[in-house]
């Protein structure tokens, strides 16, 4: 019986098996595996020569697959994906934040997007304690941060595309014209009806049958956004306008951008953000950039991973790898006790690590990248794992020897603690932090015959989220990632113009300097957990990339939430519910409080690149809506 996971047994009882066996069903496993992969899972695995596009929506696949079948590269298709997912309100909106790994062929070289947006002029943490605030809030114009999603595919398209806006844009407008919406933003949309109802025009909008007893559109009803469609319009007659008056394509996109930020659009934008008491302004847009970055990475068992440095949680899954090359997951066993508690003490130490370290590098002082991803200070920390008990009070280390530098908040790491001091939970209380947990994000996956490779994490502006008049641009929320005391996270504390250390993190894996894998997850702080888990399940356990998109996960919580109340609880794991009666166990008396889902993977997206064979494998987890296409 191979390890893989399948709908039925999902976590069959491997964790119990003895070494040697063990070692007998990974072999099977991998002489077995791609030929038997499709009867293993509950999707299937997509298969394509040309062209792979992978997303959170299906008719945002099919924007992608659209564009590629035009004859654009993965970049080109990725930001069609990206506009069809923020029109559709795919757990974002057009006025969140995009951010962006591409590899390019050209170059052979792996591009970071920034496109987070920042704190507006005024949010401080004077201001929101005025408020009678312990965080920035969670909806509402104060939450919001500059728009960062049209500024990122912008910049993205223009520097690595090949096809027109009007081109890219061309299935989001239709979108935005008329489209019959799902199930699952209908539900989102009723269930936030009375956070949607404070503001006039996600009222108008989002709230079609206003008065009755179900208030958002039904499934399957066409849904229109005019608003929207025209300010997309106006992007598109900005790029017109630059080459009718002799501008390249590079330059005429650059047109359209600047519309957005220093043109009418914006003026309409802050306009009606101000009138609803938030705090944008006009020089705030105008000042705001993308940036295009180096990422970092690290490598493991001879993979090059690759992400976004420390404006998001990105490097902590760079950090559980270092900490996890100490220890032998194969010979524990996929899924034992023994491996779920490392997993799980591996993570704790990296996250302890994001929640004291992270935050906007353009910020002095600059947060200590290099010491935290130091295989050296990998090897420290994971001495600290116990081997037979959960430790709930992992705390941050401390990287700055490990970089020759000094670190210059000795004395309130000193005084830090895993657990926030907070009320007792309540089940209330408890699925309002679980809400939160797991706020945020769409995946975007896309890769070509070219070599193009590109994983995209875009966010914010999901519902309930304020409406900025008729611009049709739903407002970032990303303000509450923000701490507004510097003894939780010293690196991220509010100043405007700053970037909020947001979960948002795509991931790229190279192998001998070419793509290997390409993938992204939705959930909050949850991404890096399962991202890790996919990877390991690929790299350590040979599992197909749809096996591993469906494949068994933990959850730990005991790192601080990003959302919300910024809350913490040491010990809380949940498992997959099919984890046999001995696992949940020893579990059990290492320390644990378990709970468990059927599905436990996440809404993983993924791309394997088959350097072998020259073709793509393209996976989506069973876990949501996900989707892909491929050619």
């Amino acid at each position: 019986m191979p390890i893989r996971r399948n709908s039925k047994t999902k976590r069959a009882g491997i964790g119990g098996l003895v070494c040697g066996a063990l070692t007998a069903l990974v072999s099977a496993s991998v002489i077995f595996g791609a030929a038997q992969a499709q009867g293993r899972t509950e999707k299937p695995p997509l298969h394509g020569r040309h062209w792979m596009a992978v997303t959170g929506k299906p008719l945002a696949a099919t924007a992608g697959a659209k564009i590629f079948e035009q004859g654009g590269n993965a970049v080109d298709a990725a930001c069609a994906m990206i506009a069809a997912d923020a029109t559709m309100w795919t757990t974002m909106s057009w006025g969140g934040e995009t951010q962006a790994l591409i590899y390019n062929p050209n170059t052979g070289k792996v591009i970071g997007i920034n496109g987070l947006g920042v704190a507006p002029t005024g949010a401080t943490p004077e201001y929101f304690h005025k408020l009678g605030m312990k965080y920035p809030p969670e909806f509402g114009p104060l939450a919001a941060v500059t728009p960062g999603t049209p500024g990122g595919l912008m910049t993205m398209l223009a520097e690595y595309g090949t096809m027109s806006l009007g081109q890219v844009l061309a299935p989001a407008i239709e979108l935005a014209d008329a489209y019959p919406m799902e199930a699952q933003l209908v539900n989102t949309i009723e269930h936030f009806k009375a956070e949607l109802k404070k503001w006039p025009d996600s009222r108008r909008v989002m709230l079609v049958h206003l008065g009755q007893e179900h208030e958002a559109p039904e499934v399957g009803e066409i849904f229109r956004q005019p608003d929207l469609a025209a300010t997309l319009r106006k992007l598109v007659e900005a790029e017109s306008n630059a080459r009718a008056a002799g501008k390249d394509r590079k330059a005429a996109i650059y047109g359209a951008y600047e519309r957005f930020y220093r043109g009418d659009i914006a003026r309409d934008l802050v306009s009606a953000v101000r009138d609803l008491g938030g705090l944008l302004t006009a020089e705030d847009l105008a000042n705001w950039k993308v940036k295009i970055e180096e990422p970092v990475h690290t490598r493991y068992k001879g993979v090059d991973v690759y992400k976004l440095t420390t404006w998001v949680q990105s490097p902590v899954m760079l950090q559980a790898l270092n900490i996890l090359e100490n220890f032998d997951l194969k010979a524990m066993g996929y899924d034992s006790a023994n491996y779920i508690h490392t997993l799980y003490q591996a993570m704790n130490l990296a996250y302890a690590d994001r929640d004291f370290y992270y935050g906007d590098p353009d910020f002095s002082p600059t947060p200590p990248i290099k010491g935290l991803l130091s295989k050296d200070y990998a090897r420290a920390r994971a001495k600290l794992v116990r081997p037979d008990h959960n430790d709930p009070d992992i705390r941050p280390g401390d990287p700055y020897p490990f970089e020759g530098g000094k670190n210059p908040y000795l004395s309130i790491l000193a005084q830090w603690h895993t657990k926030m001091p907070a009320p007792a939970p309540t089940p209330t209380s408890m699925a309002e932090f679980d809400r939160t947990f797991r706020l945020g994000t769409t995946s975007v996956e896309a890769a070509d015959d070219k070599g193009w490779a590109v994983s995209v994490t875009p966010s914010g502006g999901w519902v309930p989220a304020v409406i900025a008049g008729h611009t049709g641009i739903g407002l970032s929320q990303r303000m509450q990632s923000f701490v507004l005391d510097a003894r939780e996270d010293p690196y991220n504390v509010l100043v405007p113009g700053k970037r909020p250390r947001a979960t948002l993190t795509p991931t790229l894996a190279l192998k001998e300097g070419k793509p290997y894998l390409v993938f992204s997850v939705q959930g909050g702080d949850t991404q890096d957990q399962n991202l890790l888990q996919f990877f390991l399940d690929v790299v350590e356990f040979g599992m197909t990339v749809q096996e591993a998109t469906e494949a068994a996960n933990i959850t730990s919580y005991q790192l601080r939430d990003s959302f919300g109340m910024h809350e913490s609880f040491p010990g809380r794991l949940t498992v997959n519910s099919a984890t046999p009666s001995w696992v949940r166990k020893e579990l059990t008396h290492m320390g644990y409080a378990l709970e468990f889902e059927e599905r436990s993977s996440g809404p993983i997206n993924a791309i394997f690149v088959d350097q072998t064979h020259g073709t793509l494998w393209g996976g989506s987890s069973n876990h949501g809506e996900d989707y892909g296409i491929g050619w």
